[in-house]
């Protein structure tokens, strides 16, 4: 399973998606729409195991996480207002406690819960994605998919401010999270070797 988690420092948590200012009232809601749609989404399908968690810290009131399976999603397009349709039936909804998950689609599930919480549930290598960081891969392809459990953590427009997993770097430039994730994915698939 790859795992990607994604801080939304201002992506509303609650209340009503406006769902023609994603970039602005949303708090870049549209920066974490696009990063899930690259770790979930392929040019004419859906992945297969990958999980995808937004946590959403834009008040007020407490964090939230929405959290995608790849294997259980049914109905996710490429479009980012219908994904971001998606969240907004989300977020019309209570929030559950801290460290409890709600199933709100089939492989779309809302809890409380911030950052820390996503990275004590996850059992695997986590690597937190920082340009000025020593570089995530080494030596050749091998052309077999990297297989083994493992997460990546990165921020929206703003610096991440996390201290957890080991910082590696796709590259020296800071880039968008949604394209840091489809480079993970290449470097997954081909087999390259990790620096881990």
């Amino acid at each position: 399973m790859r795992r990607f988690a994604i801080v939304g420092t201002r992506a509303m948590a609650k209340g009503k998606l406006p769902l023609s200012d994603l970039a602005g009232g949303a708090g870049r809601m549209d920066v974490l729409i696009r990063a899930l749609m690259s770790s979930i989404l392929t040019s004419h399908g859906i992945r297969a195991d990958v999980e995808f968690t937004m946590i959403l810290l834009g008040g007020p009131g407490s964090a939230r996480r929405i959290r995608f399976v790849s294997n259980e999603l049914k109905g996710l397009n490429a479009e980012e207002r219908a994904v971001a349709g998606k969240i907004a039936a989300v977020l019309r909804e209570p929030l559950p406690p801290r460290g409890h998950w709600v199933e709100r689609s089939p492989g779309i599930y809302d809890g409380g819960g911030d950052l820390e919480m996503t990275l004590k549930d996850w059992d695997c290598t986590i690597i937190r994605l920082d340009a000025e960081s020593p570089s995530l891969f080494l030596g050749e392809a091998s052309g077999e998919a990297h297989t083994d459990e493992i997460g990546f953590i990165l921020g929206d427009d703003r610096p991440l401010e996390c201290e957890e997993g080991i910082p590696r770097s796709i590259g020296s430039q800071w880039l968008q999270g949604h394209t840091c994730i489809g480079i993970v994915h290449f470097i997954l698939d081909e087999g390259f070797t990790l620096q881990l």
